[in-house]
């Protein structure tokens, strides 16, 4: 595709997000948060394409997906047939796929031809931001073998995408522990999940390349018992140090006492009505509804 090459002429800056998603069901409802995340891809430039860090594409290796048409991926559990009916038919980008292995060399980054696509964590986002499916798309994995400073330099090394017009998009929670969740606090978090909350949305708006810090944060391992929902605010946290830029909030709040559903933009400037501390508590926001309780929370894969 035309815009994603490095001899192409040199696009505006594009702006790069971090979406905590949340429910899967927030791509069939209409909230607080998904009103933010269809304001912030209003508010920048049409994209070339999307490059992708879902907590969803989670394995033992770098990969990149470069088939021509991704399919959709259902993977949760416990949710309405309606859901499971989702198709997101955004077309795949090989360019994009090649120009991530040459931006990010040495690090080896895998061809995906065939195997993955394009899985919640990505479309319930971009059915709101794009809902017409008519940017590219393209996932990169998250290797699960590799330390958290690995991911941070992956952010900073993809941060030459940007001037090519591709937006990229971490998709997953900065506080997410599925076992804790309480559906009877749709609108709150608990005391540690707002204390980390707080702490990591002072570094991202301030000093983002320092976002390790948080693994001493004394309430990291409730708030990140896995890693794979925090890594994708990782990558965009690289990003943000490589061009000496901070990340503004986009939406703020926590749900179901143990989910945070900020979301941080990059190179966007603030929204033009951002949401208040609190908006989610007094009721202004729904986080998605959770899955059949015949499905354990921890078993229901969001």
């Amino acid at each position: 595709m035309t815009g994603v090459s490095p001899t192409a002429t040199p696009a505006p800056r594009m702006p790069a997000a971090f979406i905590g998603h949340g429910s899967p069901m927030n791509a069939l409802e209409h909230n607080h948060y998904t009103d933010a995340w269809r304001a912030f891809a209003a508010a920048i430039p049409r994209p070339a394409a999307i490059l992708a860090v879902s907590a969803h594409w989670y394995i033992t290796g770098t990969a990149v997906t470069a088939m021509a048409r991704p399919r959709t991926i259902h993977d949760f559990y416990g949710f309405p047939d309606a859901l499971f009916a989702v198709e997101y038919a955004a077309p795949g980008s090989a360019d994009l796929a090649d120009e991530v292995v040459r931006v990010v060399d040495p690090v080896w980054v895998g061809l995906d031809g065939d195997q993955w696509g394009i899985d919640h964590g990505t479309w319930s986002v971009l059915c709101h931001m794009y809902p017409d499916a008519d940017v590219p798309v393209v996932q990169l994995s998250i290797d699960a073998t590799k330390p958290f400073d690995y991911h941070l330099d992956l952010g900073r090394r993809l941060a030459p995408l940007r001037d090519q017009g591709v937006l990229i998009l971490g998709s997953g929670n900065i506080v997410h522990n599925l076992p804790r969740m309480d559906g009877s606090r749709p609108h709150t978090g608990f005391d540690w999940a707002q204390r980390f909350d707080r702490d990591a949305r002072a570094i991202l708006t301030e000093e983002p390349g320092s976002i390790l810090d948080l693994r001493g944060h004394a309430d990291f391992t409730m708030a990140v018992p896995t890693p794979e929902h925090f890594l994708p605010s990782v990558f965009v946290a690289g990003l943000a140090a490589a061009s000496g830029e901070t990340l503004d909030v986009l939406v703020d709040g926590c749900a179901y006492g143990s989910l945070s559903m900020a979301a941080y933009g990059l190179g966007a400037g603030p929204p033009t009505a951002p949401a208040e501390d609190g908006a989610a508590e007094a009721g202004a926001a729904e986080a998605g509804s959770l899955p059949d309780a015949t499905v354990p929370l921890a078993n229901a894969n969001f």
